[in-house]
């Protein structure tokens, strides 16, 4: 590492000193707003009362839902070899998507804040003996550590978005001595390869997306049945994982397809359920029959736009549809996941904004499974298309779903890619065991 490389991750690291006595307050401001859970919050400080298992102990970090879903059938494959495996996640429903799907011998905790105390806690405690870090997680202080310890730490389904790269961008020194300790990173797609072996990955494979082998989003089926009987023939579509900005837009749209298509009922879910309150407030000035789900959950016949502004659900939208928007698209976001609605029989549309997911927007829209949309004006006569032409949408759905083919098999190529990593940790955990004896 050189010395500019070497004064900026010092820096970092003697910030994360200096901020440390303020991590209580900043875990209490989590907490007001539903972010953490109180009788384990001790585990943003590194600290646990769980003892380490004697076997080989891999670490694998997914910061929120979409990357616990995609990593846990690679979890599954570990420990099915007597590996432990130390799952930390950032957010609360990650945790509860651990509680129920992580397999016998697998383990949860939050992740430490990426400050130095706490972090050489954790690591002192549970000693890891690899690290797989899960997309586009980079934290200095930890990667940093995890070399100065020789802990191999892997990139896997790692993806690196035109923003992610470009704010990395801005320090290459220190970017390049942080990766530069990666052995191997296994790449989303060609374009993620590029930016993570430009950002000084060593060693970098282009191994596909764990999320195309991850079995689509549950519905509880007497709810789905359900919602079913309250939505009758009524035309509807779902638009999900929206952003500040996209509400409105829906809602407009909502408001002139309303008059072409009779009864149209509109589905918003947005990706962050907390702001409910915020955009039911500006739905209902947009569109006077809204309804909010949190505190309605029955749907009412006079309902136009249904606020789904709860978690866990978007199985059971998605499957009362066969159109579905996804958000983060019409504003600068990059775009949210299409899978799980091409592969639960949704024609796919979305707007001009999907750099997080190029490669898979691509295949969708030249099959003609998925189109953009530039406008609410756009959206507006591509829905009312749709609606007046059922097989339409059929055909368009068939298509997303086989556009999506040929990305299957990645948990296969993850798992040959890291079984050379994965092998000698099985060895010398046998020849602790037998030494033990």
């Amino acid at each position: 590492m050189d010395w500019s490389g070497r004064i900026a991750l010092s820096t970092y690291r003697m910030a994360g000193y200096a901020l440390s006595p303020f991590a209580p307050l900043l875990v209490a401001l989590r907490n007001r707003k539903g972010k953490e859970i109180p009788e384990r919050r001790k585990e943003r400080y590194g600290k646990t009362q769980i003892k380490r298992p004697k076997t080989a102990l891999i670490w694998v970090h997914a910061a929120s839902v979409g990357e616990t879903n995609a990593v846990m059938p690679l979890i599954n494959q570990i420990a099915q070899n007597g590996t432990t495996v130390l799952l930390t996640t950032v957010t609360v429903t990650s945790a509860e998507v651990a509680r129920k799907r992580l397999p016998k011998n697998a383990l949860h905790q939050f992740v430490p804040f990426d400050i130095a105390p706490f972090v050489n806690r954790f690591l002192d405690h549970w000693q890891p003996d690899m690290a797989l870090f899960v997309e586009s997680e980079i934290w200095p202080y930890i990667m940093t550590e995890l070399s100065r310890r020789d802990i191999p730490m892997i990139v896997v389904n790692g993806r690196m978005s035109e923003r992610s790269f470009a704010r990395w961008s801005k320090f290459p020194t220190a970017v390049r001595s942080m990766f530069s300790n990666v052995p191997l990173c296994l790449a989303q797609s060609e374009e993620d390869r590029q930016r993570f072996a430009q950002l000084g990955v060593a060693q970098v494979e282009t191994t596909g997306n764990l999320k195309f082998d991850v079995p689509p989003p549950a519905a509880n089926e007497a709810e789905l049945q359900r919602m079913r009987q309250m939505i009758g023939n009524r035309p509807v579509w779902v638009a999900a994982s929206t952003h500040p900005g996209e509400e409105r837009l829906l809602a407009q749209a909502h408001y002139r397809m309303a008059v072409r298509i009779p009864n149209l009922l509109t589905i918003i879910v947005p990706r962050h359920p907390e702001r409910g309150e915020e955009i039911f407030k500006e739905l209902s000035g947009i569109v006077p029959y809204s309804q909010r789900r949190s505190t309605d959950p029955e749907l009412f016949p006079k309902t136009q736009v249904y606020l789904a502004d709860t978690l866990g659900e978007l199985g059971l939208f998605y499957r009362l549809s066969r159109v579905a928007f996804l958000g983060g698209s019409l504003v600068r976001h990059g775009g949210q996941n299409p899978i799980e609605p091409a592969r639960l029989g949704c024609a796919i549309l979305h707007g001009p904004n999907v750099s997080n997911f190029s490669e898979i927007y691509r295949a969708l829209d030249q099959s003609g499974g998925g189109e953009s949309v530039n406008s609410e004006r756009d959206l507006t006569n591509i829905l009312a298309r749709l609606f007046a032409s059922p097989a339409e949408i059929d055909r368009r759905a068939e298509l997303a779903r086989r556009a999506l083919r040929p990305f299957s098999g990645a948990l296969d190529t993850t798992m040959v890619a890291l079984n050379p990593f994965l092998e000698p940790l099985k060895i010398n955990a046998e020849l602790r065991r037998t030494n033990n004896q």
